[in-house]
């Protein structure tokens, strides 16, 4: 399963679009202009799972650093700061990795 099978490919190139600046990354904007506020919570958990690259039920910190490439393959990777604020954000139990749970409850919060 692609992000496309989700999500608008148009939604997608704009949303990584606003975001190509360094530091600029605002999860809360990018799921609203990606369309994914907008989506049951099973395409939000297909999302997740396209986002989970090693597929083991968590976003890791290292995954989340190539979170906007999990949409469009030319995206730029986060800073360092950006995954900070991502995971601070998504990480409510604090185990330092977000599940599928913890991502729905970032989406729908956006």
């Amino acid at each position: 399963m692609s992000m496309t099978d989700v999500l608008s490919a148009e939604d997608i190139k704009k949303a990584v679009g606003a975001f190509a600046a360094a530091d600029s990354f605002d999860h809360k904007k990018f799921f609203q202009m990606v369309g994914l506020k907008k989506k049951t919570p099973d395409e939000v958990k297909k999302v997740f799972h396209i986002l989970d690259k090693d597929k083991s039920g968590f976003i890791e910190e290292d995954e989340l650093g190539f979170i906007l490439k999990g949409f469009s393959s030319d995206a730029r990777d986060l800073s360092a700061k950006e995954t900070k604020t991502l995971l601070a954000a998504g990480d409510k139990d604090g185990d330092g990795k977000i599940g599928v749970e913890e991502f729905s409850t970032l989406v729908a919060e956006s």
